[in-house]
């Protein structure tokens, strides 16, 4: 499916300056940092292993909240998700800022050709592949919504919880199909066929691809990377001081045996190194087509995502696993020769930096800050937390969770402390196993670190 929107005069400004470079924005769904170039050991992914080799890569990128629509709505309006007020699947976040200028938007009102092929803004995974979701037509002048034989293949499904939806479910299948016909496949192919009819002009383009979201579906041969005497079980990890709010899997694993979770994970990296294949056809072609040096590329993923560590599983959790994401950008401006940081920055963060790098001025009152100190000196003085929350219970009962990361601590509180708090040492405990919130002589950190959260958040 393919569709066009068309701008009103009244926000049209003139058109960029040749110095002006495109934009490509890559985003994954579900997407955790189990990859080559951040010390994987066993994820296979080459191609985003040659695009943080000649880009920055950012090692500790967290997002707002660790759900699709709550992400990418935050991402994509430079906007905390309590101003947004987007914490659900559902709502269109222009009933709630109907006059906002979304990061797309911005570059459409300076002269950009703008367009988007897949999953950008949020629409519900396996289930709405094909439509428009909660598409923000604003925000383009040109979308595609591609379907692949992925979507025909979901009763050929191995699925180890039948209770939950296909959007949640730890269910995979190994399909004889080839890459070109799978959702992700195509969503490759209607970029490169973009990039091929706009390169001459000014883009901002959004690509965004499917895996390695549940279902996980991919073509055989990249489960045929991973053997599945390769995969170890998840580690057990206590996390038994952490409070009942911290949990998103209830019972631990869902139940499932060692054996589908070791499947499970093996399947998602099957899906991952799909999805890096896909990557790989766009990188190509804009070598292929000569606009690498004049694209700023940024890739990432709209959230983490568990695999099995303290018994969780996909998101939606205020750990590390899931606040987490990959973040890398390459192009003009950035640094070309594979350097990385390991300073705290926000999804929030990428909006005013793509001004900063594209040279337009962003609309007034984003709340995240321009990276570009970063590339120029990964170790530049940058005392900037990350704040993520999530929200538990039903609307009609809801409570949230704030959890604000440095450099070396991690301080969350579930409803206001009324229903927990956690402090985790990210030095000294990365996974997050030694709850110290109740240790007194951790009491002045506790204070200290709520303080921040509170001014952050602005409350």
């Amino acid at each position: 499916m393919i569709g066009a929107t068309l701008l009103g005069a009244g926000f049209m400004g003139a058109p960029p300056q040749p110095r002006h470079p495109n934009v490509l924005l890559i985003v994954a769904d579900d997407l955790n940092n189990d990859l080559g170039t951040y010390g994987h050991p066993l994820v296979k992914s080459p191609n985003l292993d040659r695009l943080a080799a000649r880009g920055f890569r950012f090692d500790r990128a967290y997002n707002q909240f660790p759900l699709c629509s709550p992400s990418r709505v935050s991402l994509l309006t430079g906007l905390r998700p309590d101003t947004t007020r987007i914490h659900d699947l559902q709502t269109d976040f222009r009933t709630v800022l109907p006059t906002v200028v979304t990061l797309p938007q911005m570059f459409r009102g300076n002269g950009y050709f703008v367009a988007r092929v897949g999953k950008i803004y949020h629409y519900g995974n396996p289930d709405q592949i094909g439509t428009s979701g909660l598409d923000d037509p604003a925000s383009w002048d040109v979308f595609v919504n591609p379907r692949g034989i992925d979507k025909d293949e979901e009763g050929q499904l191995t699925n180890f919880t039948p209770t939950r939806g296909l959007g949640s479910a730890l269910a995979y299948y190994a399909s004889p199909a080839a890459d070109a016909e799978h959702t992700d496949g195509k969503v490759a192919a209607e970029t490169i066929a973009l990039l091929e009819k706009n390169k001459d002009r000014p883009f901002f383009i959004g690509a965004g691809f499917y895996r390695p979201h549940c279902p996980f579906i991919a073509p055989r041969k990249y489960f045929d990377l991973y053997p599945l005497d390769t995969i170890p079980a998840p580690a057990a990890s206590p996390a038994s001081r952490a409070p009942p709010a911290a949990w998103f899997t209830t019972p631990p694993h869902w139940g499932i045996s060692e054996q589908a979770q070791r499947e499970s994970i093996r399947a998602y990296y099957a899906s991952t190194s799909f999805l890096d294949a896909n990557v790989g056809r766009v990188l190509d072609a804009l070598d292929r087509l000569r606009l690498t040096d004049t694209t700023i590329v940024v890739f990432l993923s709209d959230h983490g995502y568990h695999l099995g560590e303290h018994g969780q599983w996909m998101k939606q959790t205020l750990f590390e696993r899931s606040a987490r994401a990959p973040l890398i950008v390459a192009g003009p401006g950035i640094s070309s020769n594979g350097r990385s940081t390991s300073r705290i920055v926000e999804f929030l963060d990428i909006y005013p930096t793509l001004a900063d790098l594209a040279g337009v001025r962003p609309p007034q009152g984003l709340q995240g800050r321009s990276l570009t100190p970063l590339p120029k000196n990964p170790h530049a003085k940058w005392d900037h937390p990350a704040l993520t929350q999530v929200r538990r219970g039903p609307a009609a009962s809801a409570y949230m969770g704030y959890s604000i990361r440095t450099e070396k601590w991690r301080y969350t509180e579930w409803d206001n402390g009324k229903r927990g708090v956690e402090l985790y040492n990210e030095v000294d405990d990365p996974h997050e196993d030694n709850n110290l919130a109740a240790d007194v002589k951790h009491q002045h950190v506790v204070v200290d670190m709520q303080r921040l959260l509170r001014r952050t958040n602005g409350r």
